[in-house]
């Protein structure tokens, strides 16, 4: 069976399963906050591989993001 599609800068229900976990931990593992637990988790991940594309890892449709140049003025 094939595993489903995953644009490239969203997290696995795993990985935001973990990350949610880690924040209940973190949180002294008292109950009640699952839902803002996963939010939160969902948005510390997102946030994590937004940046490695902003990084010029790689851009949206793959190749690497160019740095700006700095061009000056001449007199």
């Amino acid at each position: 069976m094939p595993k489903p599609r995953v644009a490239h800068n969203q997290p696995t229900q795993e990985q935001v399963a973990l990350r949610a976990y880690q924040i209940y931990l973190e949180r002294g593992a008292v109950p009640g906050n699952e839902f803002e637990d996963w939010m939160e988790a969902e948005r510390q991940l997102a946030g994590e591989n937004g940046k490695a594309t902003e990084n010029g890892k790689a851009a949206e449709n793959g190749k690497p993001r160019r740095k700006p140049t700095v061009k000056t003025a001449t007199a």
